[in-house]
Order: C-alpha cells, then sequence, then structure tokens
C-alpha cells in the first residue's frame, strides 16, 4: 500500500476496531498505531478496504473530492484533439477514485460506479460535473454486483438520468469518425473507448488490405481501415445487435468517400467456429479482440489457450505479407503471459514473421496497479 496499491484485501486486515457496515469510510493503521490511508469499507468483499487517500491525514469532504476531480479533469487537458469528444475523465483508483469512472460522449457524460458508497454522493458529484464540465446529460451506471443493493437502498438505478434526458444512442467523435454510444443500456459506459489508439494503429496498417475484424462488436476497427484505404473489410461477430450497430456507424461516416466506397462484408457466427470452417479463405489483416476471456483467476489457463487457438486458425487464413492485430482485455491475464503466448505460437506455426508493435493503455485509461492492467495488444507482420 505504502507503494501506491489502492487496494487492502480481507487477509491482510490484523484486526478492526468496530464492525463496519458498507460504504463506511475506514482508518487503516500500521502495527505502529501510525497512521497509514483512509478508504472505503466493504466488509463483504475480499477487497476489504479501497483507498481513498494515503500519507498524512486529511479531511475527506465535498472540498477534497473537488480538487481530485479537478486533477483528473486536468491530466485529459491536453491529450485529444478537437476531432475527438469521447473519452473516459476519471478512471477508478488510477485517477484516485476507486470504484467509479467518469466518460465523456460529447455534451453528454456517464458516470459509473462499482460500491454503494457513491450512492450518498451523487447529489454532490452531479453538482460538482455540472459546475466544472457543464454536461447537457448525465447518466448514472452501476455495475451489476451492486444494482439490487441500490435498489434497496435508495430510488437510483442504472441507466438513470442525473441529469438532462437523452435516448440512446448518442453520438460522439474520434479521431474524426462519428460513432454511436448507447450510454444507458449498452456495455461498459455505452462505447469501449479504451481501443481508440489501437484502432488508428489499424488505420494506418490498412492500405490495401483486405480486413477481418473478429469479434467487431459496433465495428470500430473496420471503420478505421475503410478509412485507411482497405480493400475491404469483414465484420465477423455473433451477435445481430452489434453487427447492426457496426452498418448504422458505418451509415454516420458515408460522408467520407473512402469509408462509402469500401465493400464490406458482415458474417453473424461465432468467431472460434467460424475461423475453423472457413480454412479456404485469405485475409491480409486479421483483428482478434475478444471479449474477456477470463472472468476470474481460475480461468487464467484457459484464457492463454483460448488466445492461442485464436492465434493458429487465424495463421491459417492469414495472406502472404499479411498482419496480424491480437488484443487481450482479460485482467487475468498478465501482459507477459499473453505477449508470450502470441509469438509462441506464430513460431509454431512455422511461418516467419516479424513483430510490429506492443501496446497497452491508452493515455486516458492510466493503469497504476497490477490489477488495472487489462488491456495490451500485440502487431504481428507475416511473410
Amino acid at each position: 500500500m505504502r507503494g501506491g496499491h489502492p487496494w487492502v484485501f480481507s487477509d491482510s486486515v490484523k484486526s478492526e476496531s468496530r464492525q463496519g457496515q458498507l460504504g463506511d469510510l475506514a482508518t487503516i493503521y500500521d502495527r505502529n498505531d501510525k497512521f497509514l490511508a483512509i478508504g472505503i469499507y466493504e466488509p463483504e468483499s475480499p477487497i476489504r478496504i479501497r483507498i481513498l487517500h494515503k500519507g498524512k491525514p486529511v479531511q475527506i469532504d465535498a472540498a477534497f473530492r473537488r480538487q481530485r476531480f479537478l486533477k483528473s479533469i486536468n491530466r485529459r487537458n491536453h491529450l485529444f484533439g478537437s476531432d475527438t469528444n469521447g473519452y473516459r475523465l476519471i478512471n477508478g483508483e488510477s485517477d484516485g477514485w476507486p470504484a467509479l469512472v467518469l466518460d465523456r460522449y460529447d455534451d453528454t457524460l456517464v458516470l459509473k460506479i462499482y460500491s454503494t458508497y457513491w450512492l450518498t454522493l451523487l447529489d454532490e458529484l452531479s453538482a460538482t460535473i455540472v459546475d466544472l464540465l457543464k454536461p447537457d446529460h448525465l447518466v448514472l451506471r452501476m455495475s451489476r454486483n451492486i444494482q439490487a443493493l441500490a435498489a434497496e437502498q435508495s430510488n437510483h438505478s442504472d441507466g438513470q438520468m442525473l441529469i438532462g434526458d437523452v435516448s440512446d444512442p448518442v453520438l460522439f467523435s474520434e479521431n474524426g469518425i462519428c460513432f454511436e454510444s448507447h450510454v444507458r443500456a449498452g456495455q461498459k459506459t455505452g462505447f469501449f473507448l479504451d481501443q481508440r489508439e489501437n484502432r488508428q494503429r489499424v488505420e494506418q496498417l490498412a492500405e490495401g488490405r483486405t480486413v477481418l475484424n473478429c469479434f467487431s462488436f459496433s465495428g470500430g476497427f473496420s471503420l478505421y481501415a475503410a478509412r485507411g484505404d482497405a480493400t475491404s473489410v469483414a465484420d465477423l461477430d455473433i451477435s445481430q445487435h452489434a453487427l447492426e450497430s457496426a452498418s448504422r456507424n458505418f451509415s454516420l461516416n458515408e460522408d467520407d468517400t473512402r469509408v462509402s466506397s469500401c465493400p464490406r462484408e458482415q458474417i453473424k457466427a461465432n468467431a472460434f467456429d467460424w475461423l475453423k470452417d472457413n480454412p479456404d479463405r485469405r485475409f491480409d489483416m486479421i483483428i482478434m479482440d475478444p471479449p474477456s476471456l477470463a472472468k476470474k483467476k481460475s480461468e487464467r489457463k484457459g484464457a492463454i489457450c483460448a488466445y492461442q487457438q485464436l492465434t493458429r486458425v487465424a495463421i491459417g487464413i492469414l495472406a502472404s505479407d499479411g498482419i496480424l492485430v491480437s488484443a487481450s482485455c482479460s485482467a487475468h491475464v498478465r501482459a507477459d503471459e499473453f505477449f508470450s503466448a502470441i509469438p509462441s505460437t506464430a513460431q509454431a506455426s512455422g511461418r516467419a514473421f516479424k513483430e510490429l508493435d506492443r501496446t497497452l493503455h491508452a493515455p486516458d485509461h492510466p493503469a497504476s496497479f497490477p490489477e488495472a492492467e487489462y488491456l495490451k495488444c500485440i502487431y504481428l507482420h507475416f511473410d
């Protein structure tokens, strides 16, 4: 914890002065009764305390939270140009806000909480957000694990409007590309903002290539590839809803002739099965961005095997001079494990390749401790 880790696990607590309640503030002392930190108390969680502040004692009040809010906003001031108005403003513990994120989609902000501690502070947080950011709309999202408890303790619900009124989807711009975000009912806060830089990298590599976007979701990688003058793009996803969202996103950008003139194919199928069942197809670039394959630590080995399986079948349909882009958002699979598993599988294929790049978190998604380091992506170029 002194080194910056923001969690105190239950088996690290020697004693408690009294039985606290969920959402209480807990003060932490070392074995010599010296103040260490203060944090959010969660008695039933393996993460017993989520640190709000460490070092010298301070008053945790509205002024403290406002100052920390300003600090998070100021970190993003110069990250993006005027053609991007979708990004993360607060990234949980890594910004000093345990169990809370705040995302911007143009004039709509989405506040997502993962602890009931924040429920009693929603009025204050909303007022601060309005004062400092002046959004037209503010949406409340809650993680599944607290939704039932929130309904018991308050009148708040997932997807509730705290300010204004907006219907899904809202539109925003990312590097000049228009996307829709389902802020009230979509995954995460409505869109996968964390892959912005990888999408841009794909655009830089896509010229003259036929592109297969596996687990395509809303078609972000495909749109960037099309704008990068790809010869064609194919979206592969098991969800019809996802494929329809991708089509709408392409329609939003049809004024760009590079997008509107790029031939598109949509494939509704399980990516694992389709890749295995279509060995005669060939693509010059294949993008693998599956959902998390390890929801818990015990699934880590199975997830690594799944990444390797995807890599093997992708290499089998990757054309000469082809590029494989493989990403993982599984927090339980460490970056070093992922960056070892993909190249080793590629090497076992017998095809010559070189590594083009490795990426981690986007600048608006800082990761200040190991458990926050979930995103990684590797680019391999095959002869």
